[in-house]
């Protein structure tokens, strides 16, 4: 995966139909179930999709991936510089100019962008979390955020007005936006107990695992019993509670992306149903949504993008 460059960029970057290519590469390669959903949207869409979704792995992968034992404060400060100068117009590498272009024909905020980095700040000095509300920012900064900008690039549906309501009120599902994000993060975090385990990290609450009377050292050792059951019912419930606020916000996207939000919607929740097929073992075994659900799946999103 590219990683941040340290020093300007020198050489001649990437055409911009080389930039999206190279961003579709990256997306199709690591986020499988999300690029079906992707590849439902119309192109200009799914192509700035594509160039949101490289620039939030490569923040992830800055305290995540190969390279994250090399990770401080200061090289997240550079990363912020480095967007404040792609958001100015300014891009220092290939999947930049992709980027750039993206922000040019969508209307996407800093702010979000600058609250994922915080997410990884996190990341640096904090590997436990005592209560839900603590990690719900957390999920916000790492996932509502990706809503958010998606949001900008989907669109809203005007209103129609009405005889009645001749100038109805523009909702913007923001919130439910961000439900999608951190539905999305707490089914990570369920799938990847166990790899998370073995880093060190232990991301579901504190208070939570007390409540059933499983500890640490229990999650640590990848013991599945009645406790641990007790405890992964009650985390997936929580999510699909997110994905059901998160439902209410799709009817107001444009129609043309709402059968690519209902199916990313449907796809990734159903990582929960597979995680409960494998009796909530995620120590030994990795909860995937098998190639014929996914398939299944398409016309049912469908129907629900039409009708709700």
């Amino acid at each position: 995966m590219l990683q941040l460059s340290k020093t300007p960029c020198m050489r001649t970057l990437a055409s911009l139909e080389d930039s999206y290519e190279l961003c579709r590469q990256v997306t199709a390669e690591y986020a499988k179930t999300f690029y079906l959903g992707t590849q439902l949207m119309p192109e200009a869409k799914r192509r700035a999709i594509w160039a949101i979704y490289v620039w939030c792995r490569r923040t992830d992968e800055l305290v995540d991936g190969p390279m994250a034992a090399t990770t401080t404060e200061e090289t997240l400060d550079r990363w912020e510089e480095h967007l404040e100068a792609v958001f100015a117009g300014h891009p220092k590498d290939d999947v930049d100019v992709a980027l750039v272009d993206t922000l040019h024909r969508f209307p996407l905020d800093i702010q979000p962008f600058r609250d994922m980095i915080a997410g990884q700040r996190m990341d640096l000095y904090r590997n436990r979390y005592q209560t839900f509300q603590e990690l719900e920012l957390y999920c916000y900064r790492v996932a509502g955020t990706v809503g958010l900008m998606s949001t900008a690039v989907m669109g809203i549906e005007p209103p129609l007005a009405t005889p009645w309501n001749p100038n109805p009120e523009i909702i913007i599902p923001n919130q439910e936006a961000i439900a999608l994000g951190i539905a999305n993060q707490l089914t990570n975090i369920l799938r990847d107990v166990g790899e998370d385990a073995r880093r060190g990290r232990i991301y579901l609450p504190l208070d939570d695992l007390a409540l059933f009377n499983y500890t640490e050292a229990d999650l640590l050792k990848g013991i599945v019993d009645e406790r641990w059951q007790g405890l992964m019912r009650f985390e997936i419930q929580r999510a699909r509670k997110f994905y059901a606020e998160a439902e209410r916000g799709i009817s107001v996207l444009n129609q043309d992306i709402r059968w690519p939000v209902w199916t990313a919607l449907i796809l990734y929740r159903q990582i929960l149903d597979a995680i409960e097929r494998n009796h909530y073992d995620v120590f030994s075994k990795r909860a995937y949504v098998p190639k014929v659900r996914k398939m299944i799946s398409l016309p049912i999103a469908l129907l629900r993008a039409k009708v709700l």
